[in-house]
């Protein structure tokens, strides 16, 4: 994928899981694990039928493999969307897009000490202004503590889902990343809904809410998740993180088209400072000539470094006319050069 492409992509992903925070409220009354799983089940059958019709080369399983798609089937799939569900019941949309609209400032620096390397700054920059800008379109609504934490847990699930995709993608690809994971949350679900809930979590979903969960599993799931992890794997989780900003834009245009609120201002001025966090990060510098560091000339060979300009030339002329009459001679001057017999 280019990255061009890449960046349309993890765009587009993040809109549509910033969708979910508002589709999420409508299925608030319906049992959290129950729900869940029922998204996650029509996903993995989804993602199943694409592989199956794609056939890509089969890839063995490392014991390490297996660990990692578990933690991220508990945390960055399962756990995320429980707690945002349950953060709808204590707090606006408004409140969990602002906290959740912190991804991309924590991905700036945790991804980047995860593969032991130090943040760019201009990326940490860029993603506090996304952070920000985040932050300004949710309009920083109110909510109770336990809104609050619930978010906080989303939030911790969000860095969950690209963090720990990252050491799969080589191996696997984003459509095996986004279908096993996909799988495993289903009787993780499944199981916490009848501990919790009893027997009454296992209730079908009304017209209304089936078509919520159909909604969240085959395009914020199913699409969204794959378009991400193939956005993730060629741009990285810091630089990808910036666009995990539009996560309270899609959250506030989906609010505006099921009537539930309106934009304003304020709405229009932080979606305006995510697009400038966002092109200022994802803008590369243009790296220095190869071979040469910026403000150093090259040091010409040995024992002639105090020739510069055109004297350094001139040995070149000299050289290939003399070539021509003798080759010995012409050796002769290349060693005198210092650069020796090739």
């Amino acid at each position: 994928m280019r990255p061009a492409t890449a960046r349309i992509a993890a765009a587009t992903a993040m809109l549509l899981v910033g969708t979910s925070t508002a589709v999420s409220a409508t299925v608030a009354d319906y049992p959290v694990f129950t729900g869940q799983a029922l998204r996650y089940a029509l996903a993995a059958a989804v993602l199943f039928a694409v592989l199956g019709r794609l056939r890509p080369p089969r890839v063995s399983l490392t014991f390490r493999d297996v660990l990692l798609l578990i933690a991220l089937a508990a945390t960055g799939l399962a756990g995320f969307n429980v707690f945002l569900v349950e953060a709808t019941r204590h707090a606006g949309p408004a409140m969990i897009g602002t906290v959740v609209g912190a991804v991309p400032l924590v991905l700036a620096l945790a991804g980047p000490l995860s593969e032991r390397r130090r943040p760019d700054p201009r990326t940490v920059g860029a993603a506090v202004v996304v952070a920000l800008g985040a932050a300004v379109a949710a309009g920083l609504g109110s909510g109770s503590p336990t809104g609050i934490l619930l978010s906080l847990g989303a939030l911790a699930g969000e860095v969950a889902f690209s963090l720990l995709a990252v050491p799969l993608l080589p191996r696997l690809g984003p459509l095996r990343v986004a279908a096993y994971p996909a799988a495993l949350a289903v009787p993780m679900l499944l199981t916490a809904g009848l501990v919790v809930d009893g027997t009454s979590s296992l209730r079908l979903p009304t017209l209304g809410q089936g078509a919520a969960f159909a909604y969240l599993g085959a395009i914020v799931t199913a699409g969204a998740f794959f378009l991400w992890y193939d956005a993730l794997r060629c741009l990285g989780p810091d630089r990808a993180g910036l666009f995990a900003g539009l996560v309270p834009v899609g959250a506030l245009l989906t609010t505006v088209v099921l009537g539930i609120g309106g934009a304003g201002p304020a709405d229009v001025t932080g979606a305006l400072l995510v697009a400038v966090g966002v092109v200022i990060g994802i803008r590369r510098r243009r790296p220095p000539a190869a071979g040469a560091k910026r403000g150093t000339p090259p040091r010409p060979s040995a024992p002639f470094r105090h020739m510069r300009g055109p004297t350094s030339g001139a040995w070149h002329v000299v050289r290939m006319h003399v070539s021509r009459l003798s080759p010995k001679a012409d050796e002769t001057i290349r060693i005198a050069r210092g650069g020796g017999v090739s």
